[in-house]
């Protein structure tokens, strides 16, 4: 609606206006009328001059100048509140350590402060945050979005004006031995170090554990095997869901594998790695502090250059979830195609129903749960393509297509997270073995005659299973007809428990 307005006004005025000016004047007319329900604004301003700003939100102009710039997507485009709270560790961090080498006590104290409502969420859920994604690709001004936000609240904590920058800078204080290109990559590290370590391992953890219960559950119902989609040998339902098994103990080692790379950051660079405007430890101090306050060991990046100029332990990251993605689909669609029926598919598990499947065919149930999170995995898959495309763009000194990489990793994080917790509860916890369905499978298949070619040889074998599905005879039938063996050599060596391991 605003844009129709804003397009109708410049075509009564006979003007033309560029693409981004129309856009930055919706912003402009959209901040307008927030302003005038608040009806109270303050003015902030930047090197670029004044801006009004709302007067109940702790950012200044230079976030505000953005969210002109940059009017895309939307709330659901805001930068990851991971990304946020992360941000305020490594204030409040900075803060800590440049207390040690001579920031003022009370300031710095206000700014951990500060930092400590960025770290819980509450800033984000209010509202302080508004900044998409989509904006300078160094994350330059959620970097200035954190700073203004935590001076102005650490100047509220002392009693000043909000948008005075005094007694608390957002640059001079808050940004103190930091530069938005140092300080976005630590960001992205500690959040997805922290989404990695307390939110998909526990999640994969647990989709784990319910298989491995299934996988023990099923040990001895002798099932057949399949290859190419085509019947096979047998095995147990127990060994096939073991395989699901240690798929998923190889996603947890690969996140641990890649966890090291996460843990080193790249505050102490500024600018382009040089550590210009720090002070000789500060890196080192500053990764210990962010380290203890997260529990998680971080470490100073040992080399600053590739830590602000590469991306490659982020791509990493995305290239294990990636593999876990792969592996999810796998169990997933296995899963539904074993449980499909009830009557006119394979049948041998019995899934969970969990709601109507059909608005026209009355008792139709699916397999949504396996539906739902093989979705996600194939947008896991699209979002490791856009940080693939992303690392590869870091330019000499600075990647800046880190927003885009944060936000599709952590995304995918979230997604496999959720979706193998809700994949254990409605669906794989649930799971049956409908051991009839199973059993008769199992006995008309003609791939038992496969225990027939250490005693027969291989040709006769095959002559037994191909004349068996000509005639429509079962494999017994077929032997006795052609007189390859006797009926009890038959009873003897076609024994599918005898056919599940080596001899």
């Amino acid at each position: 609606m605003a844009f129709r307005l804003v397009t109708h006004q410049v075509a009564r005025r006979g003007g033309l206006l560029s693409a981004r000016e129309i856009f930055s004047k919706t912003a402009q007319s959209a901040f307008s009328v927030s302003a005038r329900k608040m009806e109270n604004v303050r003015i902030e301003t930047d090197t670029f001059g004044e801006l009004k700003v709302p007067a109940d939100r702790y950012y200044g102009a230079q976030t505000m100048r953005s969210v002109l710039n940059f009017p895309i997507g939307g709330p659901s485009e805001r930068m990851p509140e991971p990304i946020i709270k992360a941000m305020g560790v490594l204030k409040k961090a900075a803060a800590l350590v440049n207390k040690e080498y001579g920031l003022d006590g009370r300031v710095a104290d206000a700014i951990s402060q500060a930092a400590d409502d960025v770290i819980s969420g509450k800033l984000y859920e209010e509202g302080h945050f508004p900044l998409v994604i989509w904006q300078t690709g160094s994350g330059t001004q959620t970097n200035m979005n954190v700073n203004e936000v935590i001076s102005n609240r650490a100047i509220e904590i002392l009693g000043g004006k909000l948008g005075s920058k005094d007694p608390v800078h957002p640059n001079d204080h808050v940004n103190k031995s930091q530069s938005s290109n140092d300080t976005f990559p630590t960001a992205i590290h500690v959040a997805v170090a922290r989404e990695l370590v307390e939110n998909l391992k526990p999640g994969i953890q647990t989709l784990h554990d319910a298989l491995n219960a299934k996988a023990k559950e099923f040990h001895d119902i002798i099932k057949i095997g399949r290859t190419h989609t085509m019947d096979a040998v047998p095995l147990t339902l127990g060994q096939e869901f073991s395989g699901y098994v240690q798929q998923l103990k190889f996603a947890l080692d690969r996140i641990d594998a890649v966890l090291p790379r996460v843990y080193m950051l790249a505050l102490g660079g500024t600018a382009v790695g040089t550590g210009l405007n720090t002070r000789v430890g500060f890196a080192e101090k500053t990764a210990a502090k962010i380290a203890e306050l997260t529990r998680l060991p971080f470490v100073s990046a040992p080399n600053k250059f590739e830590a602000l100029a590469a991306r490659d332990a982020m791509v990493e990251v995305s290239g294990c979830l990636n593999t876990i993605a792969t592996s999810i689909m796998k169990i997933a669609n296995d899963i539904r195609f074993l449980g499909s029926g009830p009557r006119c598919g394979l049948g041998e598990l019995m899934l969970p129903e969990n709601e109507p499947g059909s608005s026209i065919m009355p008792g139709k149930v699916n397999p949504t749960q396996c539906e739902s999170i093989t979705m996600i995995c194939a947008q896991v898959m699209g979002n490791s393509v856009a940080v693939t495309v992303g690392g590869s763009n870091g330019h000499f000194e600075l990647n800046v297509f880190k927003p885009l990489i944060a936000s599709n990793v952590l995304r995918s994080i979230r997604l496999l997270a959720d979706g193998s917790r809700t994949f254990t509860s409605n669906c794989v916890n649930g799971i049956e073995a409908n051991k009839d369905r199973i059993a008769q499978i199992m006995n008309e298949s003609l791939m038992l005659v496969t225990a027939l070619n250490p005693h027969i040889g291989y040709d006769k074998a095959a002559k037994i299973a191909k004349t068996a599905h000509k005639e429509g005879t079962t494999l017994k039938e077929s032997a006795l007809k052609l007189g390859y063996l006797t009926e009890q050599q038959f009873a003897e060596w076609v024994r599918p428990q005898d056919m599940l391991g080596p001899k």
